[in-house]
């Protein structure tokens, strides 16, 4: 491992100390409350590409939400909150590590903080919505302005926060009980042959395999195979394709290569 591997490596190790620490603590509540939020925009999302529309997104100072929407595709919309707000945090995760990615990842957020507002929020929304997309948008500024990396360190703090809150609140809500109002026991209703216990433990593997997925990502884009390469192109390498074959495309080794260095 190189010493940007080392250093992310030690930062998200930190992060997640610092999170399980101060988990349910006073200091932490307004990243509770953006997790919320992400849960909640990811059932909207989940509404629109169903082509459902969605009425209204708000978030509660107890640290609940709710999205109410017409139409879609129940069965996609009510896991997507949970699931949801494991892939905004493997999404922050991955795309920490350099400068434009940061900054994508950053705009896409705040984009999203700020479009979500014309649908009928709260107060509570109205104010956290607020803070973060004029936060973020400061750290982007600096980012590019004034002090470079400062942007890295926000995303991956985001990605890894809610992560770790994601996977938290699956087992509180899902697994370790059966609350009849959770996602999981409408789901349940949807599908009656998986109990609501089984849909959270369902949820929880892919939550720690998406936060395992999104480390390593980063590391891959940090590793010295990947320093003057695009992300796309660093993590794809050079498909080759065969359709005469019985490969349809295999990676170049320069790609595995890539992978390699992790362990080297």
């Amino acid at each position: 491992m190189n010493e940007s591997q080392i250093a992310f490596s030690v930062l998200y190790l930190a992060y997640v100390a610092v999170t399980l620490l101060f988990h349910n603590t006073i200091i932490l509540y307004p990243f509770r409350l953006l997790t919320t939020f992400l849960h909640e925009i990811s059932h909207a999302l989940a509404c629109w590409l169903t082509c459902g529309k969605v009425i209204a997104i708000r978030v509660f100072e107890n640290e609940g939400g709710v999205t109410q929407y017409v139409g879609g595709c129940r069965i996609a919309i009510i896991p997507a909150g949970y699931v949801g707000s494991a892939i905004w945090g493997t999404f922050f995760v991955m795309l920490s590590g350099g400068q434009k990615t940061a900054t994508g990842a950053a705009a896409l957020l705040t984009f999203f903080l700020l479009i979500s507002l014309c649908y009928a929020p709260n107060r509570t929304m109205i104010k956290i919505n607020l803070f973060y997309a004029v936060l973020t948008s400061i750290f982007i500024y600096l980012e590019w302005m004034v002090f470079s990396p400062i942007l890295n360190y926000i995303v991956l703090w985001y990605g890894v926060f809610v992560n770790v809150h994601a996977i938290h609140d699956t087992y509180q809500d899902t697994i370790r009980r059966t609350v009849q109002r959770s996602d999981a026991y409408a789901c349940y209703e949807q599908c009656p042959c998986c109990l609501p216990k089984c849909v959270g433990i369902q949820w929880g593997i892919l939550n720690i395999s998406l936060q395992i997925l999104g480390a390593w990502i980063a590391l891959v884009q940090m590793s010295d195979g990947c320093e003057n390469k695009g992300w796309w192109e660093c993590m794809a390498g050079d498909f080759v394709w065969d359709f005469n074959g019985d490969e349809i495309w295999r990676w170049k080794d320069d790609a595995m290569h890539n992978v390699e260095d992790l362990f080297n």
